[in-house]
Order: structure tokens, then C-alpha cells, then sequence
């Protein structure tokens, strides 16, 4: 989307006029809605004076553009500033990601500094990386730039930081070679990397034509993901996954803006959803046809993302993984297919965006085809939207065939339907005729434990084998060490255990980091992955009591946001919330207790409820 679009020219007597800041702010309050901050309008006066200097040599065609806050289609993400025009008959784009800082340090993640921002000091990316990133976004999924054989030419400008060994550190050596970073004395440098590239000025309005260029993956990328994908053993598909990804395939390939289609794909823990839904994935983007992988919550996508590329970067892979909170404002029918995985966890809406209104629906209206794969006994908050009758609902609203499919054959849990019917059973879920373990044929390593320190134990020497156990845990502990890194969020002294939870320190992608094992999963970071082995400390919001499965909200952590506003339920409408809290407790367990494939060891903290375990296998 263009916000800002002018001759040189006409960027310096905007500059001049001492109104550059309004003017953008004034333009983003028109194209998007949203209203500018002033210390964000400050920002733009002070960055744009420093650019109008470097600009303002005579070599630098006054008929070049200069675009400003450009926003990269499918993102959220705007580019600070762009010079376009041409070298002989080569036509050239510079994109300048402009920043502020007077400092940054460096962190041990890549392509990530710390800087202080407004609020205190945060992590965030390299100037380089991020320029690079939207270069590299354009360079695959923008037709014009790929068929017209437009060159980007990325690079930052910090124009009040002074020289240093952080931000020009040998570690982001990868990112400044494909985005070179000019520092506050390097304002020359700047003025002559971009009279290198920019000779003639534009008189094709080259952003206009690439803002309205098609949006589809280019071949080099989609020859990327095919080579990423093939002998990967994670992503090997058998039985049902075959037919329903054929189906899927078919579906997609045959949809329009005059033919919708929309397949809702059930299927509970590990019959293999996020293969499926990966492998379309791929050979949709393969296939040119433009489509992206949809979650509520960052791990999945994380995790896939990771596994996909190996050891490659290939940044613009991340914009084939997006949130769920991020299509309310994409035009209809943009994308031909939206994979959305764990559609039980969609939210009604995203409450930080005024113009969303409704995750299905715009899910629903952005592609002309989509796939939702989901399983409903997976909700484990208040907040989760999904379910299968409002799929079809708003899908009968919008005129688009229906199409539904289940996935049955079992891949977790070594194959054993049989085990997850045992859960459904001993959490009263559901009746089934799985009483008790003995009678199940299968090979699943499921054990109960005295006390955590030794189920941890356990679990570190399951993880020494291939890096595939870990601990989780219900919410039931405060998560003290976001703001006291010295403190531990499980602390029993009885048992010498102390750990923490895993949020801080990685994120979406902690179930497969190789020192993550030190750390305490929740049902955030492990919903929709799996494991070998999974120990779950089971907390007191869940007790047995004479046989008969409680739930106890109460003893839930305070920070925890999956059960909010359950007190005032309680008094208003019991009806609706105590059956309501009793599913989504038993389902976080079931959700966590299945996320093994070759075993699951428990403790829990109450003795009764741990007894009862024991009892039942």
C-alpha cells in the first residue's frame, strides 16, 4: 500500500514546509484508518530531515521517486523509506530502513540486537536484517519485480549512532552484506551507494506498478520449498493424510472468485494434521498458487518454519507463516489458499484492531479457497472461536461450497487409538471401553511419578537420545521470572526442584531449541506439536475426589488469560460457565498428556489425583 509517493522535488519542499511528519501521518489516517502517534510523527520529521541531506546532490535525478511507509502487502510491516529510478534501462529500487538509535547491543540470537526504545530496553532486529527481509519479501511474491526484473537494493541508515563494535559486529557480518548499515558519520557513503543505483529518474512510477503487481510466489522460491521438503522425514505423508491432501490439492487448484471452496479437515491428536497442512503448503506455493500457513499461536508456525528451511535463512519464508489475527484487512479473494491449523484456537476477533470483526469470516473472505483443520475436544480457553457449525455457517453466508473430511489413522502415541481413548476415559471425558491400559494392544511408556524432581530426571534422560522430551505443565504457577530472571517459577523445596517456564527465553520455537530441555513447556508452546516423550506436572486445577474428576479454576495462576473472567461468569451465568471451565481443564491435560509418540510420564501435585493414576493404568 502506498502512503507516500512523490519527485524528489516535491520530498524536499514537503521537507522544507516543516509538515513532512503530517503530511505522512495524514496519508497513513487515509489509506488504513489508523491514527499516528505524535512521538511517531516526531520520529518522521527528525529521519526524513537527515534523508533530504543526502539526497540533495545534484547526481540524484530530481524526477527519481521517493516513496515513504511503504506497507508490504500481506504484512504489517511498513518500509520506512524508498528511492526508485533507474540505472541506463535498468530500473532500480533502494530501500532504506531508517532508525534513530544511538546504541545497540549485541544479543546471541541471530540477526537480533538490544536497543532502548521508549519503555526500557528490548530485543529486536538488525536495521539490516529488517531491510533485507523486505527486500527479500518483494524479490518472491511480487510478480512485477520478478517478471519485469526490477533490482532491490536494501541498506540502513542510523543516522545518530556513532561508530561502534555492536551493530557492525562481525555476528550480523551475513546481514550487512546483503543490507550495508551507514552510521551517523557515513552520511556521503549513503549518498554515494545510492548514486550507484540510481542514475535516471522514474518515469514509470515503479512503485505504483509493484504496489498493484500480482501477489504469487516466484519459481527460484518455489523450487526452494520443493528441494526443502523432499527426503524430509518430518513431512513424509501415509494412509488418510495421502487422501486428504489430494483432496485438499484438487480443491485449491480448481477455486476462484466465482468458485469458493472451503474443506473443514477433523481429526484429533496425531492423525497427522500439520502434515498435511505443511505439505499443501508447499506444493500450492510450488504450483504458483499463492497460500500461507495460519495459526492463532506462534508456535506451530514457528516450529514447521524452522523445520522447513534446516540451516537455511530464506527470511521470506516467514511470510508464508502468518497469525490469525492478521486478515482483516486484506482484500477478498487475495490468496488462493488459506491453510488454517489448530482452527479450534481461532479467536473471535482481534481485540488490538479495530476494523476486525470476525476470524472465520475473514479468513473465509480473503482467500478463495481454504482449509481448515481442526478438533474441537483441543479447546483450552474461553477465548477460542473455532468450531465446525460456524465454519459452515458463515461459509453458506458467503456462497462457498463446503467440503469435510476426518483424519483417523493414529500416528502418535506409537499408533494407539487405544491410549487416547484411555484418556478420554480417566479424565471422564467421554465413556469408552478403555479401562484400563493392560487391556490395550500397543508399546506406550506411561508412568507416574512420587514427585517432579524425578519425573524430571526421567525426562532429561529421554532427551539425551535424539533432543525429543519435555516437560510441560498446567497453568497453575505464576510466571515470576518474566520479571525476576534470579527467581523460579516452580519452586519445591521438598523435592529440590526449581525450573522455570519456558516463555523467555525461546519463544515459539523452545519444544525444539537443544537447551530447552531446562525449561517448563505450557500449553502455548506445545499445542499442536509433538514429542518422543512428554512429562506433564499436573497442578491443582485438576483433582480427583472419590473417583470423580473435579476442576478447580481457582487454583490456576492469576496471569493466566485461558480461563479470564471466569469468577464473574460464575455469578452471572453458571449454566454456561462450569461446564465450560471443566472442558477446557480436562482438555489442556488431554491436549499435553498427548503430545507423545512413544510415551508420557505424569506427576501430580495433589497425592489423591496422582493415586488415581496409578489405579487406572
Amino acid at each position: 500500500m502506498i502512503v507516500y509517493n512523490k519527485l524528489k522535488e516535491d520530498f524536499s519542499n514537503d521537507i522544507l514546509t516543516n509538515d513532512i511528519g503530517n503530511i505522512i501521518s495524514n496519508h497513513i489516517l487515509e489509506t488504513t484508518g489508523n491514527k499516528v502517534a505524535p512521538n511517531e510523527v516526531r520520529s518522521f520529521e527528525n529521519s526524513l530531515s537527515y534523508m533530504e541531506r543526502v539526497v540533495n546532490d545534484p547526481l540524484i535525478p530530481e524526477d527519481c521517486r521517493i516513496s515513504i511507509e511503504y506497507h508490504l502487502p500481506q504484512t504489517s510491516k511498513r518500509v520506512d523509506f524508498i528511492i526508485t529510478g533507474k540505472d541506463g534501462e535498468q530500473e532500480n529500487v533502494i530501500i532504506i530502513e531508517l532508525k534513530q538509535w544511538q546504541h545497540a547491543d549485541i544479543t546471541s540470537k541471530d540477526g537480533i540486537v538490544k536497543t532502548r526504545f521508549q519503555f526500557g530496553e528490548s530485543e529486536t532486529s538488525h536495521p539490516s536484517y529488517q531491510a533485507w527481509s523486505y527486500a527479500a519479501l518483494l524479490t518472491s511474491f511480487n510478480a512485477t519485480v520478478d517478471e519485469e526484473s526490477i533490482k532491490l537494493y536494501p541498506c540502513a541508515y542510523l543516522h545518530n549512532y556513532i561508530p561502534d563494535e555492536n551493530i557492525t559486529n562481525e555476528f550480523y557480518s551475513y546481514y550487512i552484506k546483503k543490507a550495508p548499515v551507514f552510521l551517523k558519520p557515513d552520511a556521503i557513503k549513503l549518498r554515494e551507494f545510492i548514486k550507484k543505483h540510481i542514475k535516471q529518474g522514474d518515469d514509470s512510477n515503479i512503485m505504483f506498478r509493484i504496489d498493484n503487481g500480482k501477489i504469487k510466489p516466484t519459481k527460484s522460491l518455489a523450487d526452494s520449498l520443493d528441494s526443502m521438503i523432499k527426503g524430509n522425514k518430518e513431512f513424509i505423508m501415509i494412509d488418510d493424510q495421502k487422501v486428504v491432501y489430494e483432496t485438499a490439492l484438487q480443491l485449491a487448484l480448481k477455486s476462484n472468485e466465482k468458485n469458493k471452496n472451503v474443506l473443514i479437515v477433523e481429526g484429533g491428536p496425531g492423525t497427522g494434521k500439520s502434515v498435511v497442512a505443511i505439505n499443501l503448503l508447499v506444493e500450492l506455493n510450488r504450483r504458483g498458487k499463492m497460500s500461507q500457513y495460519v495459526t492463532k499461536t506462534s508456535a506451530p508456525r514457528d516450529v514447521f518454519l524452522e523445520k522447513l528451511r534446516g540451516t537455511k535463512k530464506m527470511i521470506e519464508l516467514k511470510s508464508l507463516f502468518l497469525g490469525s489475527s492478521s486478515f482483516s484487512r486484506v482484500p477478498e479473494n487475495t490468496i488462493n489458499t488459506l491453510i488454517v491449523d489448530e482452527a479450534h484456537r481461532l479467536m473471535k476477533k482481534n481485540r488490538y484492531d479495530a476494523q476486525s470483526y470476525d476470524q472465520i469470516q475473514e479468513l473465509l473472505k480473503a482467500s478463495v479457497n481454504s482449509v481448515f483443520f481442526i478438533d474441537e475436544d483441543q479447546r483450552v480457553s474461553t477465548a477460542d472461536y473455532g468450531e465446525i457449525h460456524l465454519i459452515e455457517k458463515f461459509a453458506e453466508q458467503l456462497g462457498i461450497k463446503i467440503h469435510k473430511l476426518k483424519l483417523e489413522s493414529q500416528f502418535r502415541c506409537n499408533g494407539s487409538d487405544g491410549y487416547l481413548a484411555w484418556i478420554d476415559h480417566i479424565l471422564q471425558i467421554k465413556d469408552t471401553a478403555n479401562y484400563d491400559l493392560s487391556t490395550i494392544d500397543y508399546e506406550f511408556d506411561f508412568k507416574v511419578f512420587d514427585n517432579a524432581d524425578t519425573l524430571r530426571k526421567e525426562i532429561y534422560k529421554k532427551n539425551e537420545i535424539n533432543n525429543k522430551a519435555r516437560l510441560v505443565a498446567g497453568y497453575c504457577w505464576d510466571w515470576v521470572s518474566d520479571k525476576s530472571p534470579d527467581l523460579y517459577d516452580f519452586n519445591t523445596k521438598e523435592f529440590g526442584f526449581d525450573m522455570k517456564w519456558n516463555m523467555k527465553d525461546y519463544g515459539g520455537k523452545w519444544i525444539i531449541e537443544p537447551n530447552s530441555v531446562t525449561e517448563i513447556g505450557c500449553i502455548h508452546t506445545a499445542q499442536g506439536l509433538e514429542l518422543d516423550y512428554v512429562g506433564v506436572i499436573i497442578g491443582d486445577d485438576l483433582v480427583i475426589r472419590n473417583g470423580e474428576v473435579l476442576v478447580k479454576p481457582s487454583a490456576r495462576s492469576k496471569m493466566d488469560r485461558t480461563i479470564f473472567g471466569w469468577k464473574k461468569g460464575m455469578k452471572e451465568n453458571p449454566e454456561y460457565w462450569k461446564p465450560l471451565l471443566k472442558a477446557i481443564i480436562k482438555n489442556t491435560y488431554r491436549t499435553l498428556m498427548t503430545r507423545g509418540m512413544k510415551g508420557c510420564f505424569i506427576y501430580c501435585t495433589d497425592p489423591e489425583t496422582n493415586q488415581y493414576f496409578k489405579d487406572m493404568q
